[in-house]
């Protein structure tokens, strides 16, 4: 994402700027008390609405304890929103018009931190950003985090949310809890509903609510272990991606949290190297990642008019000279790393402590209207698609492999990707989650184009369509749970987990009667198919993989075709009029 020119900027601090409350996913009519859940980006995969009966707002556990007894009495279905709902998969839709949405918002205001027990307990709605402040704060470090701290905490470990790093118990944040408080259904008997605390003794029920997807019932509290405070050494450099195959793992081997931009188009790689150093080290580095930073609601509106305008015309080369700009532009920025906060980027190495290195944002508690986070949708500003597949350091290389294979019959067709950074390949250990990552693996990080209309085709998308697939069915990758589209799902993706049934024994026993489950839910466990569609366009969405030309778009020239490398995808190509049955 293109930085704010700093002569706008001065202009838009120096008058009186509109001032507005972040936008929160729980929307209701006054009116007529109805009410509907969206996530961050104002719309699910399929597009379709979420319609709740009932909201909830608790503030301590007791409330949540009364909540949800007065879900499972009024034998409701329930799900789980925080704040912002950053998760892109349709999991905190409870199904129906009559359930009940239960927000995290104003349940986040403790955060204890133990120094002689290297602990931190907090509420499962408290921003990342807070948690990781209060831990330095206290001479302390959670290892690992997601890039991005907008989201709550009972989100991130729902979804299994992680950074980048093979080494110790890996980047995932659910590696570090060592006690959780749940609340679950209960028989009349009981209330309804009781708190269930689960510790690290408790194998079987911490491997399943660990990564639990909301399906197991409320997260109120988590303990997570910590480490003595350390500092970070980033630096960044661009290299040819000639020998990607034989470097990405090494790479990771040696870097405790480095992680590799892929600009394929590009034949470059952007490495950030990023280590641990002591404490001790000269620095106060930060990292304020440009596309999280407030930004002029002009300026992405200027940017999503400008990729809007490529694919209109079918410009890939606008696209390809635009990406190089960008690229560019961001690489000799710094991105956001800067040697002091409120500073500008001096160059590398940037050395700073590791909780204002290991995560970013901003834009999230923007106030004003005119400077939003990018993907803010009161605003006509970026739109897209995310494809976040985990793959097996056994098949990375031959991932890469074909996609350079692709990439060498047309180059011009990964330039999209160009525009939001690439291919982000962090690194992710194996981990004990039932529904964790099953191995180490390289996860790969997708951002493209969505269009606004469902029924509208991407410029040159049945290349991504092709690498999507790959990634999923030929390597047999993971789908990061909090990201991806529809197709990334289902029982195809189950089979994956090989203790996918202990996981569900443990929600047999925490909600036996489904209260916490909903058809998407049932859909992305492979417990029951009804989330596919045969829909007319349902594969430009990635609602489904195409087998038949009217899941494509016919009307404008895109069929249903096989992949150019992996040859059982199926994707959905423009074919020029008149080579209808072809071989385009």
């Amino acid at each position: 994402m293109l930085p704010p020119a700093a002569a706008l900027l001065l202009w838009v601090l120096a008058t009186n700027v509109v001032l507005a409350a972040p936008l929160s996913p729980v929307r209701c009519d006054v009116a007529t008390g109805a009410c509907m859940v969206f996530n961050a980006y104002g719309t699910w995969p399929d597009r379709s609405l979420c319609k709740v009966g009932e909201v909830a707002f608790p503030s301590t556990e007791q409330e949540l304890v009364d909540i949800v007894a007065h879900g499972v009495k009024n034998r409701m279905k329930m799900k789980v929103v925080s704040n912002s709902a950053h998760s892109i998969p349709k999991f905190a839709c409870p199904g129906g018009t009559s359930g009940l949405v239960i927000s995290t918002a104003k349940y986040s205001s403790r955060i204890v931190v133990t120094a002689s027990s290297m602990t931190v307990t907090a509420d499962s709605g408290v921003e990342l950003s807070r948690l990781l402040q209060e831990i330095g704060r206290h001479g302390l470090a959670l290892p690992s985090s997601p890039y991005w701290n907008g989201i709550s905490l009972g989100g991130l470990l729902s979804t299994g949310s992680h950074g980048s790093s093979l080494f110790g118990k890996g980047s995932a944040v659910h590696e570090y809890v060592k006690a959780m408080t749940m609340v679950v259904p209960a028989p009349e008997k009981e209330g309804f509903a009781k708190v269930v605390n689960i510790t690290e003794q408790d194998e079987d029920f911490m491997n399943a609510a660990k990564v639990s997807l909301g399906v197991l019932g409320v997260i109120s509290q988590v303990t997570l272990a910590l480490q003595p405070i350390f500092k970070r050494s980033v630096t960044k450099f661009e290299a040819s991606d000639v020998n990607l195959e034989k470097e990405i793992l090494e790479f990771g081997k040696n870097h405790e949290f480095g992680d590799v931009s892929w600009i394929p188009s590009k034949y470059k790689l952007i490495y950030r190297a990023d280590d641990r150093v002591p404490a001790s080290t000269s620095g106060d580095g930060v990292n304020d990642f440009i596309g999280f930073q407030p930004t002029l609601t002009t300026i992405v509106e200027a940017q999503r008019a400008l990729e809007e305008a490529f694919e209109i015309s079918g410009d890939s080369p606008g696209k390809c000279a635009t990406g190089l700009v960008q690229t560019q532009v961001l690489f000799t920025t710094g991105e956001g790393f800067k040697k002091s906060s409120g500073g500008v980027f001096t160059g590398y190495p940037v050395v700073g402590f590791h909780h204002k290195i290991q995560s970013s944002g901003a834009c999230q508690a923007s106030t004003s209207r005119q400077l939003v986070c990018p993907w803010d949708p009161t605003v006509r500003g970026l739109f897209y698609h995310q494809t976040t597949v985990s793959i097996s350091v056994d098949k990375i290389q031959d991932f890469i492999t074909d996609v350079k294979k692709l990439r060498a019959l047309n180059p011009a067709a990964l330039c999209g990707v160009d525009l939001y950074n690439g291919f982000l390949m962090r690194y992710v250990r194996a981990s004990s989650a039932y529904l964790g990552k099953q191995s180490d693996a390289v996860d790969v990080d997708i951002t493209y184009y969505r269009a606004r209309s469902g029924n509208t085709p991407r410029l040159d998308e049945d290349v991504l369509e092709e690498v999507e697939q790959m990634a999923l069915f030929k390597y047999g990758g993971l789908p990061h749970w909090g990201k991806n589209r529809n197709i990334a799902f289902g029982p195809r993706t189950v089979a994956k987990y090989p203790k996918l049934q202990e996981f569900l024994a443990v929600k047999s026993k925490l909600d036996p009667d489904g209260f916490f489950s909903s058809e998407w839910s049932d859909f992305a466990l492979g417990i029951s198919g009804g989330s596919s569609s045969n829909l007319p366009h349902c594969a430009l969405e990635g609602v489904c993989v195409c087998s038949l030309d009217s899941h494509c778009a016919p009307e404008n020239y895109y069929f249903c075709r096989p992949g150019r490398v992996y040859t059982d995808a199926r994707v959905c190509r423009f074919v020029p009029p008149g080579l209808k049955n072809g071989t385009a």
